[in-house]
């Protein structure tokens, strides 16, 4: 078999041996591909469980549906008060640590309700090259990461999701909605209200990768280098002005630097 074959079987050996798994399911390209193995290793033995909550964008949730329905996994679907959660609003810059670990307790809990004693999430290879608090909180918890235990890079996960045929085999990449504020200025629920609705402006202008970063009264922009050249179409600019000072903001600027994963956590390396 090919090395990447080779990985995805024994990343459905692992889950196999687990016997009843839930996975933690965001509809996202990484959570995606370990339901699937955990759906081929253990057919009605793994669940989905999706955690819905305000820096959870609504789209998400009804991807994770549909995902689920089309796979045949059944989806446990819970509702999480984040700003409940102590230290979260204040946005500190282990906002993830907190927001993760209270996310993950309410997962295991009702996971365990249901009978599954193993939560397993989708963290890769990759995702210990950036600053993520969450991690630890998952290492606390004894959540598993199946992906990462198989050696399973970012690449080798939309590989494998194309030739199985997932539709989140070219998603773009996401994160909660909270890592679009910068670290120290209060969340708010009409923050992370005017991020959803801004992406959603961008995404539906044919923007694949794209942030809306809050700066107050500024949405700083964030899009791939290819997509500049839309962006710098005179219709399509002044859609998104109009739009975006719709939604809230007195001033949106366009980033000259492509968009990156996590471009919040600079102002922690300065």
């Amino acid at each position: 078999m090919e090395p990447i074959q080779v990985k995805y079987e024994s990343l459905k050996s692992s889950l196999a041996q687990f016997g009843r798994v839930a996975v933690a399911f965001s509809a996202g390209v990484d959570s995606a591909l370990l339901l699937k193995a955990a759906h081929d290793a253990l057919g009605g033995n793994a669940v989905a469980v999706t955690v819905r909550h305000a820096a959870f964008p609504g789209r998400e949730g009804d991807e994770a549906r549909a995902f689920c329905g089309a796979l045949g996994v059944r989806l446990i679907e819970i509702e999480l008060d984040v700003f409940a959660v102590d230290g979260f609003a204040a946005n500190p810059p282990q906002r993830c640590y907190l927001c993760k670990r209270a996310v993950f307790e309410r997962i295991l809990a009702v996971a365990a309700q249901h009978g599954f004693p193993v939560v397993a999430e989708g963290s890769n290879l990759d995702d210990a090259g950036d600053y993520r608090p969450g991690l630890r909180a998952l290492a606390e918890l004894g959540v598993k990461s199946p992906l990462r235990d198989a050696g399973l890079t970012k690449a080798d996960i939309r590989a494998l999701s194309k030739a199985l045929g997932l539709p989140t085999w070219n998603k773009p990449s996401y994160a909660c909605l909270a890592t679009r504020v910068p670290y120290g200025e209060a969340i708010t629920p009409e923050k992370l209200a005017m991020i959803e609705t801004a992406e959603q402006v961008l995404l539906d202008l044919g923007f694949r990768q794209c942030r809306v970063r809050h700066h107050g009264a500024v949405a700083r922009i964030e899009i791939e280098a290819e997509a500049f050249a839309l962006f710098m179409q005179p219709d399509v600019r002044a859609q998104v002005n109009d739009r975006l000072r719709d939604c809230g903001f007195l001033y949106v600027t366009l980033d000259l630097r492509p968009y990156r994963t996590g471009s919040l956590n600079d102002a922690l390396r300065h």
